[in-house]
């Protein structure tokens, strides 16, 4: 019987699984719990007898050397961090992998929802009626606009993007592409046009920031981009906070010219005297964009099929696979409220 060290804290094992793949998991599978503390010295224990581990730990190499049968560890927090060491994990065979993909179709569709939100002001004559100050008619649609044959940017053209886009696509065929790390022939293969961020800031009515922290990327949407949009263009950012410098979007936010909705924050719980909650020109969520029961328990189910598939010596499926080349790039903090 093949053995899986548990150990998927900051989420726990019923978030992720129904009942029913607990027990199928039990059923097929040793299992061991990794504890909450002294975590080095459980895995120098206990590595050796792991083929799987659900979870993302700190593994350096000293402790994956002693891992002589490990297979694949299953990052159940989805975003591949820098806490491992990846080069010996890919010359040993090692998948790593993470439940990512399980998020796209949420985050889609929230993404949709504030979009139409952002540029019909719907958030804003809802508080004004609670406010007693509505606006009927033309009034309360002086900055509104249609969602019709606009240009749109996705800054990133993962998952998310792809999931995104096909929602979009009744309204516009113009969608304009960054992603450094895609050729332009698969952007353009997916019905879209490569970009500069320049370009994209510039010429875009809305733009989707979807793109991952990296080592390059870090602030990278600044002051100087952001003052290239033109008037009530509709910003969104639906990834990594630490992707855009959050400094100058506040002093962008300060004029009023564009719109603003956001997923993510650079820290989280956002401080309750922190000066982006009195900006009137954002739409705020607190980061609950992909958080829904379905979607978790359907990353416990891509896991449970990815392990049968494993345990009958064929690759993993469903689960995204780490990319020696970029995954070392990647900056990703980890969650701290599911």
């Amino acid at each position: 019987m093949k053995t899986i060290i548990v150990d998927p804290f900051p989420r726990e094992m019923d978030l992720i699984f129904k009942p029913n793949k607990i027990k199928l998991l039990k059923k097929n599978f040793k299992i061991i719990n990794a504890p909450s503390k002294n975590k080095l010295k459980f895995y120098k224990q206990h590595i050796s007898e792991a083929d799987f581990i659900i979870g993302q730990p700190d593994l350096p190499k000293s402790i994956l050397t002693l891992a002589s049968k490990l297979k694949a560890i299953f990052n159940v927090e989805s975003n591949f961090m820098d806490n491992m060491d990846y080069d010996y994990c890919f010359k040993n065979n090692i998948y790593v992998l993470s439940t990512a993909p399980v998020f796209a179709q949420s985050v889609a569709e929230i993404a949709v929802g504030l979009t139409i939100s952002l540029k019909r002001d719907i958030h804003k004559a809802h508080l004004d009626f609670f406010q007693k100050k509505e606006k009927y008619g033309l009034e309360s649609n002086l900055r509104s606009s249609l969602l019709l044959d606009n240009k749109i940017g996705f800054i990133g053209f993962g998952d998310l993007a792809k999931s995104l886009k096909p929602m979009l696509m009744p309204y516009t065929s113009n969608f304009k592409v960054y992603d450094p790390w895609l050729p332009n022939k698969l952007i353009e293969a997916n019905g879209c046009k490569s970009a500069s961020l320049k370009e994209i800031f510039k010429d875009c009515d809305v733009v989707y920031v979807l793109a991952t922290i990296t080592t390059k990327n870090k602030s990278m949407i600044d002051k100087k981009l952001l003052k290239l949009m033109k008037k009530d263009t509709c910003l969104l950012i639906l990834s990594r906070a630490s992707v855009i410098n959050f400094q100058d979007l506040n002093e962008i936010l300060n004029k009023d010219k564009i719109k603003v909705a956001t997923d993510v924050f650079p820290q989280e719980p956002v401080p309750k005297n922190d000066p982006i909650r009195k900006k009137k020109s954002i739409l705020f969520s607190a980061h609950r964009a992909g958080a829904l029961e379905s979607v978790f328990f359907e990353m416990g189910d891509i896991v449970c099929e990815d392990l049968l598939l494993m345990t009958k010596g064929l690759p993993p499926r469903l689960c995204r696979r780490a990319e020696l080349e970029t995954v070392k790039n990647l900056r990703s903090k980890p969650v701290d409220i599911n």
